[in-house]
């Protein structure tokens, strides 16, 4: 009689299988789940803050507190921030442009540099840093202490009441901030290009000016817009969905920066294809 050995091998390893297969799928599930709420909550935001401006019921009080709060949190760190940003492509484009021999497209180069990429990333993640964190911690905690639920009982929708005021807030701080950002980042490389790399000032504004368009400008102004948005959707969305007391406030605050940063990484990559192919750069 011959004895044959279990096959102990294949049914564990058709067993882990079956858990990665199930821990993926339910891991994408809840993904998308996650994704239709944040959708959710986002068009209720857009339609209820027109609602609400119409009917004289928008929090305008809470809004200016918020827009205090953003501008308080996130200006000194966008002047510290947008610094580096303009040296940096003034030293590397002007090494690049300074061996092509071509020393007067300098302003063109670090203006377009700043204006088009470093302005709106860097407002998005300082927005996605500091405001994500500040709302997801504000929400959570009253999520926990179970606020929320209190206002849903009395009739008040925590949408109206929070989400829009900060949604509105951070339309408004974005622009604002990436603004200022411009301002320091250009003048940060042309003193770079100036001091350290010997370009005349007339050829660097000139060079600036004939490449830089308004609709740069207004490029990245909208981008700086859509990155707040999609910074305080997130950010509102797993605040109210916070639980577990104190340790799912600090989770909801991770994942909310986190996911912010993502989503303003994959939307800029997008949008800075699809305005490539419509928007190619040309003299002004």
């Amino acid at each position: 009689m011959v004895f044959t050995a279990p096959p102990v091998a294949d049914e564990k390893s058709s067993s882990a299988l079956g858990i990665v297969r199930n821990n993926f799928s339910e891991t994408f599930i809840s993904s998308l789940r996650t994704f239709g709420r944040a959708v959710g909550v986002g068009l209720e935001s857009v339609t209820g803050a027109a609602s609400d401006i119409v009917r004289l019921r928008f929090q305008w009080r809470e809004m200016v507190y918020q827009c205090w709060y953003l501008i308080t949190v996130t200006a000194i760190p966008a002047i510290l921030m947008a610094i580096p940003f303009g040296v940096i492509v003034s030293l590397q484009v002007g090494n690049l442009i300074h061996q092509l021999g071509a020393d007067s497209l300098l302003g063109a180069a670090g203006g377009l540099g700043v204006i088009k990429q470093g302005a709106p990333m860097a407002t998005g993640l300082l927005l996605g840093g500091a405001g994500a964190a500040a709302i997801a911690a504000d929400l959570g905690a009253r999520t926990i202490r179970e606020e929320i639920d209190a206002m849903k009982t009395m009739g008040i929708s925590p949408v109206h009441r929070l989400v829009i005021p900060r949604m509105v807030a951070m339309v408004i701080v974005a622009p604002l901030l990436n603004v200022l950002i411009i301002f320091v980042g250009v003048v940060a490389g042309y003193a770079v290009a100036i001091g350290a790399q010997g370009v005349t000032a007339g050829s660097y504004w000139q060079t600036f000016g004939s490449f830089t368009t308004a609709t740069d400008v207004w490029l990245s102004l909208i981008k700086s817009i859509i990155f707040g948005f999609l910074v305080v959707v997130v950010a509102c969305q797993r605040g109210l969905e916070a639980k577990g007391g104190p340790r799912g406030v600090a989770d909801s605050v991770n994942a909310a920066v986190v996911l912010s940063v993502v989503s303003i990484v994959v939307v800029n990559l997008v949008i800075t294809q699809v305005s490539t192919m419509f928007l190619p750069t040309r003299l002004a």
